[in-house]
């Protein structure tokens, strides 16, 4: 049986990690025996006190030593150790430890603001299925099923960087990768540039993927703080002074998880700093292509007039998340190096998938999509951004943004949004607490709410729900507060 577990708070060690070692020797101890089932991770959060995603993740370390085996529908049980003579390797040793928390798990709740995603319901599945028959009837298929070369499918490179170039994103001394989505352009970024401790600065708060791209890699990330209107110019100008990275990596355009967006006057700003730093600049666009409302800033590289910003896109946010195809635009010799980089990771890459997304835009489909997308963003913007006005307590914050999939709320002083997360999973209603997107600053107060996937009725109504969590624990703290007792005075 499991009995009671406690936390060292201050110990410095990851709460999944605490969670995992006490399952690990209540098993080896005989106090769990094999065969005996395990609270289900919506138990022992709300038992605990913790995120599911923590419990989810000390569960996955357990499974992956061979400590407990999990059953879809089922549960999870205490596995038999090996039998005589059937001695296993320690894994866990031979493995060195990491230090980055745990990407968070795709919650269960039945209304979830934890996925930046689209829609599966916007998809357009006919035109899809439509573009598919294409592809696979034409003469080309045969080819398109080979092995292709690492650098992406050749007639999509050559529309991308048409296309870049139409735009004024793209110049002639510019070439264009393919990755699979922009992640894996992240982890190459990281191992061509900064594989040998060098310094990155990331926006503070930022994309969890993002910031353990590098991490992982081993480089020294710092963050610079971002405010409503984007990363604090003057802040990161200071940084760039003291620190001297090797690169910084921005999202100008709707960031994740803030949505704010940097002006122009900014963008010409911290390019200017760039250059004279000698710091390259990597810009994140995948939101760029999701604005519902006013007008269009144009990219750090369509304003870099020396040609040396890498532009990441992708196609996850504005067609079909499931199909991982992104790119990389930048300098010749760049591109070539995170060429073999890519090479050295998986030598190919998958054509078909990138053969059906060019027929998806050259049929002018992908276009027709994307009015579609935005069109029903800005409804789900308008109705998650009115019910935070209604709905979050007196002295919260949010971000106003005119695109993309996220806003970004800041709790009133004393409320912990990771606590609170545990209570709203509950109330079947999920969302992402600050913790994970902090970098070099504690975002206890802070929540992404990523509204696209849901419909304005489920936003307004899952909000509803919070707006009830978080008033409800802030009227309990002031109620404590005012029967504390006055200190005496002496």
């Amino acid at each position: 049986m499991l009995q009671r577990i406690d936390f060292e708070t201050q110990s410095g060690v990851p709460m999944y990690r605490q969670l995992h070692e006490q399952i690990k020797s209540a098993i080896k101890m005989g106090r769990l025996v094999p065969g005996e089932k395990l609270p289900s991770m919506r138990q022992l959060a709300g038992s605990l006190g913790l995120n599911r995603t923590t419990v989810a993740a000390a569960y996955e370390l357990l499974e992956a030593e061979g400590l407990i085996r999990s059953h879809v529908g089922r549960g999870s049980f205490v596995q038999a150790p090996p039998a005589a003579g059937q001695a296993r390797l320690d894994w866990e040793s031979l493995i060195p430890g990491e230090e980055v928390p745990p990407a968070p798990s795709t919650s269960g709740a039945l209304i979830s603001f934890s996925a930046s995603r689209p829609s599966e319901f916007l998809f357009p599945l006919d035109e899809f299925r439509a573009t598919c028959r294409e592809v696979i009837d034409s003469a080309d298929a045969v080819q398109i099923l080979q092995l292709g070369p690492a650098s992406g499918y050749s007639p999509l490179r050559r529309h991308l960087l048409n296309e870049a170039q139409h735009r004024g994103i793209a110049g002639p001394e510019d070439d264009l990768l393919v990755t699979s989505g922009c992640q894996q352009a992240f982890d190459l970024i990281q191992r061509v540039l900064a594989s040998h401790g060098e310094t990155v600065i990331l926006e503070d708060p930022v994309y969890p993927g993002l910031r353990n791209a590098f991490v992982r890699g081993g480089a020294r990330v710092l963050g610079a703080p971002v405010g409503p209107e984007g990363v604090e110019v003057a802040a990161l100008g200071r940084m760039l002074e003291r620190e001297r990275p090797r690169l910084m990596v921005l999202t100008p355009d709707f960031q994740n998880p803030t949505g704010a967006t940097l002006p122009f006057e900014a963008r010409k700003t911290i390019l200017g700093m760039a250059q004279r730093a000698g710091v390259i600049v990597i810009e994140n666009d995948l939101y760029g292509g999701l604005r519902y409302h006013g007008a269009e800033v144009p990219a750090l590289k369509q304003l870099d007039n020396s040609g040396d910003t890498v532009l990441l896109g992708s196609f996850s946010k504005i067609a079909f998340p499931g199909l991982r195809v992104g790119w990389a635009i930048g300098p010749r010799h760049f591109i070539a190096r995170l060429t073999e980089a890519k090479e050295a990771s998986d030598l190919h890459s998958d054509q078909l998938s990138q053969a059906v997304l060019l027929r998806f835009a050259e049929s002018g489909r992908l276009e027709a999509h994307r009015k579609r997308m935005l069109a029903a963003g800005a409804e789900r913007l308008e109705a998650c951004l009115g019910a935070c006005a209604k709905e979050l307590p007196r002295g919260s914050h949010f971000t106003r943004p005119e695109g993309g999939m996220n806003v970004w709320a800041r709790l009133p002083a004393p409320l912990d949004a990771s606590e609170l997360a545990v209570r709203a999973e509950r109330e079947n209603v999920s969302y992402l607490p600050g913790r994970y997107f902090a970098v070099s600053r504690p975002q206890p107060h802070g929540l992404r709410l990523s509204f696209a996937g849901l419909t304005p009725e489920n936003i307004r109504y899952g909000l509803a729900v919070l707006g009830t969590i978080f008033r409800g624990e802030m009227n309990r703290t002031r109620a404590r507060q005012q029967d504390e007792p006055a200190p005496a005075m002496v």
